[in-house]
């Protein structure tokens, strides 16, 4: 019960108010993630950056399953397997990727220019689905969380993350 698996990674790109960004974002996350992205929505209004409620402000797209292992390890490759120690949190973990061309595999499209994204990776235990199934939902106790501690021990045993040196 105690043993940690991978549950899923979501990629996620902030392209702004302009619709032709986030189109360009969607494309972008169909051709990493060989899936369909969604679009994500703003949930309130800041007039200063020009965002009203419900206008389309960025792409995000979900992996999961023996996918989803693969997906990370490219990924990681795009930061050189190196992650602060600081990105580890309860339950994951998430780093970003300035250029999405770092990422192996993906070569540079012109139409879509230079665009950085963010991953989060969601780590897993048995029994966690108790806090999200809709019949006799409960709460998971904190001893059965996975503590950010533990979270780094698993990357760095599984996936042979190492420590970034704070420049």
């Amino acid at each position: 019960m105690k043993k940690i698996r991978l549950e899923k990674i979501t990629l996620n790109i902030g392209a702004g108010t302009e619709a032709e960004n986030v189109e360009k974002a969607m494309g972008l996350l169909s051709r990493i993630t060989e899936s369909k992205p969604v679009k994500t929505f703003a949930s309130k209004r800041i007039p200063t950056w020009k965002v009203r409620l419900g206008l389309p402000v960025g792409a995000t797209a979900i992996v999961r399953g023996k996918k989803a292992e693969g997906m990370l390890k490219l990924l990681l490759r795009a930061v050189e397997f190196r992650l602060k120690k600081t990105s580890f949190t309860k339950n994951g973990f998430s780093f970003g990727i300035k250029e999405y061309i770092e990422i192996p595999g993906v070569k540079y499209d012109p139409k879509i220019g230079i665009i950085g994204l963010e991953v989060a990776v969601s780590l897993g235990r048995a029994g966690f689905h108790v806090k999200r199934r809709k019949i006799r939902r409960a709460k998971i106790h904190q001893r059965h969380e996975i503590s950010a501690e533990e979270a780094w021990a698993w990357a760095e045993q599984n996936i042979g993350v190492k420590e970034k040196e704070i420049e």
